[in-house]
Parts: structure tokens; C-alpha cells; sequence
């Protein structure tokens, strides 16, 4: 899938609000690891405030979430807020699962930078990432 050295690239895989559904969330995951990403799944039913506060800690450079219950617009608008608060702007923001091609425009809007809905391939988010996250470089 992948023949760069992504090892460097740091991901946080949230799971927003009171979705139950994770098995698509977790063949994301398990992929960008084979890539070579280190990804940090945050697990089900996560706040704004918690995926916000998880991607400060762990200073990550992507910020992905999984969303399959249809809040994802009103979930993304708190997160924004958050993000802008906590500095994390140049943070890559991606969305995938069931999100509607009417929702796009708005979400781009927010600020998300990728969108990768119900059967998007597991190549194309491997090349998005590599393609569009800034690492920080270690002095």
C-alpha cells in the first residue's frame, strides 16, 4: 500500500458521540499501521472535548474521526472550536464513513481537509495522508 517511511507521521483515530459501530473505524486503523503510520485509536463514544484534549497530548500530526450515526456536521462545528483553541489548526483533519456527498461542502467549510466516505478505499487515505501531513522535524 505504501512504500515510504510514514513511521514519523503520527495519527489519532476518534470515534465522536454516541456511535456504536467501530469494525469500520478498526480496518482504517489496522491499514494505516501496515502502512507504517503509528495510530492511536481512541476507542467508542469520545467528546469533542476528549478527541481534542487526546490529540494535544499526544501531539499528533492527523486527526481522523469515524462517523456512521449522522451527527457528524454538528459533532465537527464543536470540534472546530476546540481545535482553534488548543492550536492544533495545522493539524490534518479528516472524516469517513457514512457521509453524505450534501454534507461535503459544509464540512470543508469547518475546516476538514480530507472526506472519505462508506467505501473509499484504504489506498486512497494511506496516499492522502502521506501526501498532505506536515511532520514536525525532531531538533
Amino acid at each position: 500500500m505504501s512504500n515510504g517511511d510514514n513511521s514519523k507521521i503520527k495519527i489519532l483515530v476518534g470515534k465522536p458521540g454516541l456511535d456504536g459501530h467501530d469494525v469500520g473505524a478498526k480496518v482504517v486503523v489496522r491499514a494505516l499501521m501496515d502502512a507504517g503510520f503509528e495510530v492511536i485509536y481512541t476507542g467508542l463514544r469520545k467528546t469533542p472535548s476528549e478527541i481534542a484534549q487526546q490529540a494535544l497530548d499526544e501531539d499528533v500530526d492527523v486527526i481522523g474521526l469515524s462517523s456512521l450515526a449522522g451527527s457528524h456536521l454538528l459533532f465537527c462545528q464543536k470540534l472546530k472550536g476546540l481545535i482553534d483553541q488548543y492550536g492544533l489548526k495545522e493539524k490534518l483533519w479528516l472524516i469517513g464513513g457514512c457521509v453524505p456527498k450534501k454534507d461535503h461542502a459544509e464540512l470543508k467549510k469547518i475546516g476538514l481537509d480530507g472526506i472519505f466516505p462508506n467505501g473509499s478505499k484504504l489506498e486512497d487515505i494511506v496516499e492522502f495522508i502521506e501526501a498532505n501531513a506536515q511532520v514536525k522535524e525532531v531538533a
